[in-house]
C-alpha cells in the first residue's frame, strides 16, 4: 500500500489566522442572510418571551396571591402558559430554518470541494491518496454539521438570551446581579483555553481519520483484497488497521476529555449560584440591608437559572466553534488549491474539429525540482493520420499523449489542435474532440448501459448496440442473463481484461471523437485477447487522427509515422520500414519484442 501522502501544496503563512478564517466562514452564510434575519427575529422574540415569565412570576407572588386578586392571578397564569407556547413555537421554527440553512451551506461546501477537485490536473491525484480526498469530503465536512446547522444559531440564541436575562436581572436587583456574574470572565477564559486544546486535537484526529479511510479504500477494494489474499497479508493488514483504529480511539478520548474537568467546575459553580443568591439576600436582610421581596428573590433565581443554561451553552458553543475551525481549515486548504489547468476567459470554440495535432517544441516537467520529462518534441499528425509513440519505460510516452486532452499542460512550447493552442480551447470542445483509451480501464459500479451512456447520456439503445458491435463486445453482452442491464461490479471485475477494454472502446465509439489517444490499450492482454481488442481498435481508429502509445510494436506497424522517444527527446522518426532499415533504436525494440513473443 502507498505511504500516507499529503498534497504538496501548503497554505500561505497567514491562512491559520482565526479572524480571517472566521470572516471566510461567515461569507458562506451570505447567500442565506434573508433566512438568517428571520432566525434572528425568532431568536429575539423567543428571548423576550422567556425573560417575561420571571416578571409575571414576581407579580404573582408579590401582588396577585397576597392581595387575593383572582382576576389578575388568572391573567398572569395565562400569560405564563402563553409564553411557554410561544417559546416552543418559535424554537421549532428557528430550528427548521437554521437546519435548512446549515444543510445548504454543507451542500455548497461539498459541491465546491468536489468541483475544485474535478478541475485539478492528473498530477494532483498521482500524489494524493484516494482515501485522503474522500475523507476531506466525508469526514471533515460531515464533522462540521453541528457547527453549520445548529452552532451558529445556538450562538445567536444563547447570546441574545444571556444579554436579555442580564438586563432583566439588573432591573430586578443590580447587587444580586453583580454577585451572580462576578466569576463570568473567569469562565470565558477557561472555555477559550479548552477550545484551543480541542482544536489542536481535532486537527490530529481528522488526519488520523483520513489515514484510516485511505487504508480502508486501498485494502478493501477488489484489487486490495486480491493482493492481500494472494500475498498472505490479510492478517498483517488487519493488524495495521487495528493500529490505525487504536490511535483514533486515543485521539477521540483526548478530544472528548480535553478540559472536561474545568467545564465541570463551571457547571457546578453556576448550579450552586441559587444557593448563593438566597444566602446573600438573607444576610442583607439580617444585617439591615435593603429588603428584597420574596417575589423579587424567586423571580431573580428564576432568571439566574434561566441564565445558567444559555451561559453554559454559550461557553460550550465557543469551544465547539474553536474545534470546528480545524475542520474548516482542512476544507479551505482544498478550496485554495491552485488550479493549474483552467479555461481562458474567452476560450476558442471549434464546432467541426478536423483533427490536426501538432507538438511544437514541447517541454514538460512535473515540478521545478526535477528535470524535463519531455524536451523539445516537434511532431505533426495530419487530420486522419496515425502516429505511434514508442520507447523505453519512463521515456515520456504517456505524458506526451496526455498533453492533448490537457490532463497535463505543457511547461514549454505548445500543443495545437487544428492550429489552435489546446490551452485556448474551451473545455467542451476539447472533451468532444479528444478521446482516450488507456491500459487501465475504469468502469463504474453500474449497468453496462449506464457505463456506455456515460459518454453520451442521450444515446438510444440502437446506438449502444451499434457501438458495442463495432467494439466486438455486443454478442457477449447480449448472451448475459440481464444483457445491457448487467451490473459490471466494482471497477468492472465481473468482466475480463479484454472485455473491459472492449467496453471502454465501445464507450469511446459512442463519444465519436475526431482525435483518439490509445495509451498502451492492449499491453496487459494475452495474444488472443489482444487480437480481438485490436480489431475493435482498428474499427475505432478508422477516419480518426490516432496517437498510439505502444508497448507491443506489432500493433503499430501500419502507423503513418512512428516516433521513438528516449529520455523525453525524439530519438528517431519514420515509418516502420524506414526505421527498420536504419537499424537504430526502433529496430532494437522490434528485436526485443520478437524475443518476448510466445513461441506457440
Amino acid at each position: 500500500m502507498h505511504p500516507d501522502r499529503e498534497p504538496s501544496w501548503t497554505p500561505p503563512a497567514d491562512a491559520g489566522e482565526q479572524p480571517r478564517q472566521v470572516r471566510r466562514i461567515l461569507r458562506l452564510f451570505r447567500p442565506y442572510r434573508g433566512r438568517l434575519a428571520v432566525v434572528g427575529l425568532l431568536v429575539g422574540a423567543s428571548s423576550l418571551v422567556s425573560v417575561a415569565t420571571p416578571f409575571l412570576l414576581k407579580e404573582t407572588l408579590d401582588v396577585a396571591i397576597p392581595q387575593g386578586r383572582t382576576g389578575l392571578l388568572s391573567l398572569l397564569a395565562l400569560g405564563m402558559i402563553l409564553s411557554a407556547v410561544l417559546a416552543g413555537v418559535f424554537g421549532v421554527l428557528q430550528t427548521l430554518i437554521s437546519t435548512t440553512v446549515g444543510q445548504r451551506v454543507m451542500h455548497d461546501l461539498r459541491t465546491a470541494v468536489y468541483g475544485r477537485l474535478q478541475r485539478m490536473s492528473l498530477a494532483f491525484f498521482t500524489r494524493t491518496r484516494t482515501g485522503e480526498v474522500q475523507s476531506r469530503i466525508a469526514n471533515d465536512i460531515g464533522g462540521m454539521q453541528a457547527t453549520v446547522t445548529s452552532t451558529a444559531t445556538s450562538l445567536v440564541s444563547n447570546a441574545t438570551s444571556v444579554v436579555a436575562t442580564i438586563v432583566a436581572m439588573i432591573a430586578l436587583d443590580w447587587r444580586l446581579t453583580i454577585v451572580s456574574l462576578v466569576l463570568l470572565p473567569v469562565f470565558v477564559w477557561i472555555s477559550r483555553r479548552v477550545g484551543n486544546e480541542r482544536k489542536k486535537i481535532t486537527t490530529q484526529r481528522q488526519k488520523q481519520m483520513a489515514a484510516m479511510a485511505a487504508t480502508v479504500t486501498e485494502s478493501l477494494s477488489v484489487s486490495g483484497i486480491l493482493l492481500g489474499r494472494t500475498m498472505g497479508r490479510s492478517d498483517s493488514l488487519t493488524a495495521s488497521f487495528a493500529g490505525e483504529s487504536e490511535r483514533l480511539v486515543d485521539l477521540e478520548v483526548r478530544s472528548n476529555m480535553a478540559g472536561r474537568w474545568r467545564m465541570a467546575v463551571i457547571t457546578i459553580v453556576m448550579a450552586a449560584m441559587p444557593a448563593v443568591i438566597y444566602w446573600t439576600a438573607g444576610l442583607a436582610l439580617r444585617f439591615g440591608g435593603t429588603e428584597v421581596s420574596l417575589g423579587t428573590i424567586v423571580a431573580f433565581v428564576s432568571l439566574q437559572q434561566g441564565l445558567f443554561r444559555p451561559a453554559v451553552s454559550l461557553l460550550a458553543t465557543g469551544v465547539q466553534i474553536q474545534t470546528s475551525l480545524a475542520l474548516f481549515q482542512r476544507i479551505f486548504e482544498y478550496l485554495d488549491l491552485p488550479v493549474d489547468i483552467t479555461e481562458r476567459e474567452r476560450p476558442v470554440r471549434i464546432d467541426q474539429v478536423k483533427g490536426e495535432v501538432r507538438f511544437e517544441d514541447v517541454e514538460f516537467r512535473y515540478d521545478d525540482k526535477g528535470g524535463p520529462v519531455l524536451d523539445g518534441v516537434d511532431v505533426t499528425v495530419p487530420p486522419g493520420g496515425s502516429l505511434a509513440v514508442v520507447g523505453p519505460t519512463g521515456a515520456g510516452k504517456s505524458t506526451l499523449g496526455y498533453l492533448v486532452p490537457r490532463l497535463y499542460d505543457v511547461t514549454g512550447g505548445r500543443v495545437t489542435l487544428d492550429g489552435v493552442d489546446v490551452r485556448d480551447l474551451d473545455f467542451d470542445t476539447l472533451a468532444r474532440a479528444v478521446g482516450v483509451v488507456s491500459q487501465e480501464t475504469y468502469l463504474f459500479h453500474a449497468s453496462v448501459a449506464e457505463n456506455l451512456r456515460f459518454a453520451k447520456p442521450d444515446a438510444t439503445d440502437g446506438e449502444l448496440h451499434a457501438a458495442a458491435k463495432a467494439a466486438q463486445i455486443h454478442d457477449h453482452i447480449a448472451a448475459l442473463p440481464d444483457g445491457y442491464d448487467t451490473v459490471v461490479g466494482e471497477r468492472g471485475h465481473r468482466f475480463s481484461g479484454g472485455e473491459k477494454q472492449r467496453l471502454a472502446i465501445a464507450r469511446t465509439i459512442l463519444r465519436d471523437p475526431p482525435v483518439l489517444i490509445l495509451d498502451e490499450a492492449t499491453s496487459a492482454l494475452d495474444t488472443r485477447t489482444e487480437a480481438a481488442v485490436q480489431q475493435a481498435i482498428d474499427a475505432l481508429s478508422a477516419d480518426r487522427t490516432t496517437i498510439t502509445i505502444a508497448h507491443r510494436l506489432s500493433t503499430i506497424r501500419g502507423a503513418d509515422q512512428i516516433v521513438v522517444l528516449d529520455s523525453g527527446r525524439v530519438a528517431e522518426r519514420g515509418t516502420h520500414d524506414e526505421l527498420l532499415e536504419r537499424d537504430g533504436r526502433y529496430a532494437a525494440l522490434v528485436r526485443r519484442d520478437a524475443r518476448l513473443q510466445p513461441t506457440n
